[in-house]
């Protein structure tokens, strides 16, 4: 068992917390990250810590669209967002996410 299993669940949860929004933060400072490239990376974009902010309030039946949490997640509206920092995605970044979405469709199937 880690230290971290060892805390307090008040405390955890505020550790949780605060490295999500430092993550926010990372990914805002770094806008040029596309999130393309994070869904080639790591599976994982702007776009699906939105939907699992709404998973997560939805879980405690509380009420959080998808617009309002792209919104918190990008620091703005989307499209507003997606206008000024988010060009289209090259063919190459087309071909690595279509080979990487190709693997993880295999490895289920395998």
């Amino acid at each position: 068992m880690s230290a971290f299993d060892e805390l307090d669940p008040t405390t955890r949860t505020e550790l949780e917390a605060a490295a999500f929004r430092r993550l926010l933060q990372h990914l805002d400072d770094n806008k040029d990250v596309q999130n393309i490239d994070l869904m080639i990376l790591a599976d994982f974009c702007r776009n699906c810590l939105s939907k699992w902010l709404v998973s997560a309030a939805e879980a405690r039946d509380e009420s959080l669209n998808y617009e309002e949490a792209r919104e918190y997640v990008y620091g703005m509206p989307y499209s507003e967002w997606k206008e000024l920092y988010q060009p289209p995605a090259t063919p190459e970044q087309m071909a690595a996410w279509e080979a990487h979405h190709a693997k993880k469709k295999a490895a289920k199937q395998g």
